[in-house]
């Protein structure tokens, strides 16, 4: 077994305890700081909090034997002062409005220094981060959100500049330019920022408030709970987001992102809360992080046909590692609003349990010539009852064209400037069972084939009692139960070591292939 530092700040440090274990270790360890023991732990990737700054440590993990099986040595950053905001009139009784006393320590923090918010209920209104700032979130604390409406500022969508050359894009809702609320916490511009701790942030969302009506724009779009906006330099770790009133954590093109150790978690039939939806961002780290919502867990976005036309920015250099994805839609989900691109995303050692989908691509004609997806990477997975573990779909509905003859005919349409283009796709060392719908539908463009499949060391198994389903958001999918792979107008489809067991008819029916290996 060997001890990895994942990151660290002043007071807290994340490692992975790699033992071949997926999510959780194969057995569980006692860890040590400075020869004294601090938790035990049986998770891959593990936080540990309650560090001074500017501090040499030794951390040791140990069996239950005893032995000692790994150890590392690491130092703390260091830190200025520390701001609490009791200090600032925080009551923190979750009667009483805390936010401008929360928000006053945050502007007032100078920069390597701590803002605490120490145990205690704080309700609060939306709460904006600044550069540099290390907000803890302590053990036992927990921001409860406002859920009236009038109390969350606007942001408009479109702002046109003065000159009126260039515009300011600050509210979004689902892939394009819309007046939306703004965040729970919300950043702006921001960099060096960490939010860490074992405290929660609660959105308080229910069918009572945001969940009611929830697709109708009720003053301004629903808020995301983390909303990051141009943002450089933002670390998560440790910390527990849940009852979000859209989208959980919602990183807007903003890059150099880590998300650490974190707990995601949403009422399975809550609307549209996705888990992490990165849109347009780079360098994008995601290790650890448990998931457990209404909607897809992790979705990688780069915006509707406006955004993705007009700034051409990817979500690109994403890696996915550690995590565990519960009840969702779907585990790893790209678009369908991805009209910038997709690129270099790898999912890696993943626990996928109770999605409809494992990976799912959502793309559709009219997305345009910038919706690329390239290479896309899925390695050592374990599934467990996740309807369909493989779907790609360029025939996504879910568009006020969404089911026009032009976006569903099955027939070649031209290509031209609104043809979205699929590329690399990779999948190995993977295992899913007690699946229900199908083993895997890829339906590529006839104008436009998928380039390549690669599937490697795959092996599926249905549920004896498996449920009917529709493995794909169009119209020319039909519900089905124990259907195989099923795979259309791809280039080259690459099966090697591949099993399907419990299928119903034809475990494998390909056309429009132009390239198939398979053994």
């Amino acid at each position: 077994m060997e001890i990895k530092l994942l990151m660290k700040s002043a007071r807290s440090a994340c490692i992975e305890l790699s033992d071949g274990g997926i999510y959780n270790t194969v057995e569980e360890y006692d860890l040590h700081i400075n020869g004294k023991s601090v938790k035990k732990t049986d998770k891959v990737i593990t936080s540990i909090f309650g560090l001074k700054p500017d501090t040499d440590y030794v951390l040791s993990a140990f069996n239950k034997a005893g032995e000692e099986l790994s150890s590392i040595d690491f130092t703390t950053d260091s830190e200025f002062v520390t701001l609490n905001v009791r200090d600032f009139g925080a009551v923190g009784d979750g009667v009483n409005d805390d936010t401008e006393f929360i928000q006053a320590a945050i502007l007032a923090c100078p920069a390597k220094s701590r803002v605490l918010i120490p145990e205690g209920r704080y309700h609060i209104r939306p709460l904006f981060l600044k550069n540099g700032l290390r907000l803890e979130i302590a053990k036992g604390a927990e921001l409860l959100a406002d859920t009236d409406r009038k109390n969350f500022p606007r942001f408009p969508g479109v702002i046109q500049s003065y000159d009126e050359n260039d515009e300011y894009i600050l509210g979004t809702w689902e892939g394009n330019p819309l007046k939306s609320f703004a965040g729970v916490i919300t950043g702006i511009d921001v960099s060096d920022v960490m939010i860490y701790g074992e405290g929660t942030i609660n959105g308080c969302a229910s069918r009572d408030n945001w969940w009611n009506n929830p697709k109708v724009m009720n003053i301004a779009y629903r808020p995301r709970l983390i909303f990051l906006s141009g943002c450089n330099g933002v670390t998560l770790q440790g910390i527990k987001v849940c009852n979000s009133p859209a989208w959980n954590i919602h990183p807007f093109f903003s890059n150099e992102l880590g998300f650490y150790d974190l707990t995601i978690e949403n009422p399975s039939d809550s609307p549209n809360t996705d888990g992490l939806d990165p849109e347009s961002c780079r360098n994008v780290t995601i290790e650890g992080v448990r998931f457990s919502l209404g909607d897809d867990c992790i979705a990688v976005k780069s915006g509707k046909i406006y955004m993705g036309k007009k700034y051409k920015t990817p979500s690109e250099n994403i890696l996915i590692r550690q995590c565990l994805m519960e009840n969702g839609h779907g585990a790893v989900t790209i678009g369908s609003e991805m009209a910038g691109g997709v690129k270099s995303l790898k999912v890696e050692e993943c626990l996928f349990r109770y999605t409809d989908r494992g990976l799912r691509i959502k793309t559709r004609r009219g997305r345009g010539e910038d919706a690329v997806l390239d290479d896309i990477s899925f390695w050592r997975i374990d599934m467990d009852n996740v309807m369909t573990p493989f779907v790609v779909n360029a025939f996504y509905f879910c568009d006020p064209d969404g089911k026009s003859e032009y976006v569903q005919t099955r027939e070649p349409m031209p290509v031209d400037e609104r043809t979205p283009h699929i590329r690399s796709l990779s999948f190995e060392d993977i295992k899913a069972t007690n699946c229900h719908v199908a083993a895997a539908y890829f339906d590529g463009l006839p104008e436009c084939k998928i380039e390549e499949i690669v599937m490697r060391n795959v092996d599926v198994s249905f549920a004896d009692n498996a449920k009917s389903g529709v493995p794909a958001m169009s119209l020319g999918t039909d519900e089905c139960s124990k259907k195989g792979i099923y795979a259309n107008n791809i280039e080259k489809l690459v099966l090697k070591n591949v099993k399907v067991t419990g299928a119903v008819g034809d475990e494998i029916v390909t056309c429009g292939i132009d390239d198939l290996e398979c053994d």
